[in-house]
């Protein structure tokens, strides 16, 4: 299937984007990638390094006649989201990604594609290792761990790039320019559970709430889209005392949008009839609820053997409203932008096992301050019932700079090229560019890319078209790098 991959234009990005597929990248295990990078940048003949997190260095000189441009850092990073269907069987730490072709798009089967952010990994490689592209002086920069902390970027030491403009390949529409981006915050909620015995003359069910559509938890958070883990939270509140709690697994990754969620409850034999038309009911208000943004919405019930132990009903109740108060989606909108979301929660994963709860939430907003405001509001709601609460990972915004030469420069060469004029934009998601211009505060940042669609979900797409247009746009961006 990755032959096909390789026949599409522009070949030269095609294929280093299916070798790269072939290589297995989840955040936090990067050492394979790592190693990837590096075989290529010493099979070119120039210069790569790897600093002491992993991040990837590999310098070109400036072409014949471009030697007194500006020197550029064109940056993307390796990791990618792994994500995918309940039946779909893939490994992620031993198999590459396997793609195909539906029409206009590449897609891969059940998984998540890794466009976001490989198409922007493998524009740099087929720039480097090109022969006839002009290019100023080129530090390419290929950062690890984005998905999940920005660790790259955040350990990237001054003094590393000569550049003053970097290029960020990690945008998801063709015909924006991205000029600042939200900053974000982990917020994770821990505790012991009480838990007592099963009590007698139950049966045990297996609830499953799946089918959604999912997404980025930055970029399509203004959609409206179903999180599974509410939604489950309102099957438990609404059966009430008729069931008891035992396991709970709901969500995935904190940058992905929470599709399926599956729990173990503890029915009373006498209650079970009436606890399945419930479910049923229920079902089906959450179907027309969600029926334009999750149309695959499902709720399956299936009998299971009994677990040993249940939570007790006085935690279950503070779990169900600490859960029902934790912030979910939008929490503001940006006041300067419009359409701009400034400030959500993304409630991303809950699990409930063996005596331990996790409750872990990812936090963005725009504004420093209104970032943390949330992320305290989310910990005094699990603090509420009695849960320890850690806030890690947090990584600054990216103040746009709407007067800088790079974006003159190519928002000029877009409606030549185009004729249209560019959307001026920044994003809800985080970007690496804020973080990395706390170490380079003179640099000059802007991000761009080709159309992708249902990143960090199975439905993950890349467009061909649109490929071939950054790609034009790419080069001749190279050409006219301005002087700054």
């Amino acid at each position: 299937m990755s032959q096909s991959i390789r026949e599409l234009s522009p070949k030269s990005v095609w294929n280093h984007f299916a070798d790269l597929n072939a290589v297995p990248r989840p955040s936090k295990k990067e050492e394979r990638v790592i190693q990837f990078m590096v075989d290529f940048g010493q099979s070119l003949g120039l210069p790569t390094e790897v600093d002491h997190i992993g991040n990837v260095f590999i310098r070109k000189p400036a072409t014949t006649g471009m030697e007194g441009r500006t020197p550029v850092v064109l940056q993307a990073h390796l990791d990618m989201v792994h994500q995918k269907n309940n039946a779909t069987n893939f490994d992620f730490d031993s198999e590459g990604i396997k793609m195909y072709v539906d029409g206009d798009w590449v897609k891969a089967e059940g998984t998540t594609l890794g466009a976001d952010n490989g198409i922007g990994v493998a524009f740099i490689m087929a720039m480097l290792s090109s022969t006839d592209i002009p290019h100023p002086q080129i530090d390419a920069l290929f950062t690890i761990d984005e998905e999940t902390g920005m660790t790259g970027a955040l350990e990237l030491k001054g003094g590393m790039l000569n550049g003053k403009i970097l290029l960020n390949i990690d945008t998801e529409d063709d015909d924006e320019l991205t000029i600042g981006c939200a900053g974000g915050i982990d917020v994770t909620a821990e505790c012991e559970v009480p838990m007592e015995p099963v009590p007698g003359d139950c049966v045990a069910l297996e609830l499953s709430v799946k089918g959604l559509s999912g997404g980025h938890s930055g970029m399509d958070i203004h959609k409206g889209l179903g999180n599974a883990n509410k939604l489950m939270n309102r099957l438990f509140d609404s059966l009430g005392s008729a069931i008891h709690l035992s396991t709970l697994n709901g969500g995935g990754l904190r940058n992905a949008i929470p599709r399926e969620s599956v729990a173990t409850v503890v029915v009373p034999t006498s209650a079970l009839e009436s606890v399945k038309a419930k479910i049923d009911e229920l079902s089906q208000t959450f179907k027309a609820e969600h029926q334009s943004t999750d149309p695959d919405l499902a709720i399956t019930v299936e009998q299971v053997a009994l677990p040993e132990s249940v939570v007790t009903a006085e935690f279950k109740e503070k779990f169900i409203s600490a859960v029902y108060a934790c912030p979910n989606g939008i929490y503001r909108m940006s006041p300067d932008i419009a359409g701009l979301v400034q400030t959500s929660n993304n409630l991303a994963r809950v699990v409930l096992d063996s005596g331990k709860l996790t409750v872990m939430c990812l936090t963005r907003s725009a504004v420093e301050s209104e970032k943390h405001d949330l992320a305290r509001a989310i910990t005094r709601t699990f603090e509420s019932m009695g849960a320890q609460v850690s806030l890690s990972g947090n990584y600054p915004g990216w103040t746009p700079n709407p007067k800088s030469a790079i974006l003159t420069t190519m928002r000029d060469l877009y409606v030549e090229m185009f004729n249209e004029q560019p959307k001026v934009a920044a994003c809800h998601a985080g970007l690496e560019c804020g973080i990395l211009g706390t170490n380079y505060p003179e640099m000059e940042l802007i991000s761009f890319g080709p159309n992708i669609r249902g990143a960090h979900s199975p439905d993950e797409k890349c467009q061909i078209s649109s490929v071939q247009k950054s790609w034009d746009f790419f080069l001749r961006t190279l050409e006219n790098i301005p002087n700054v």
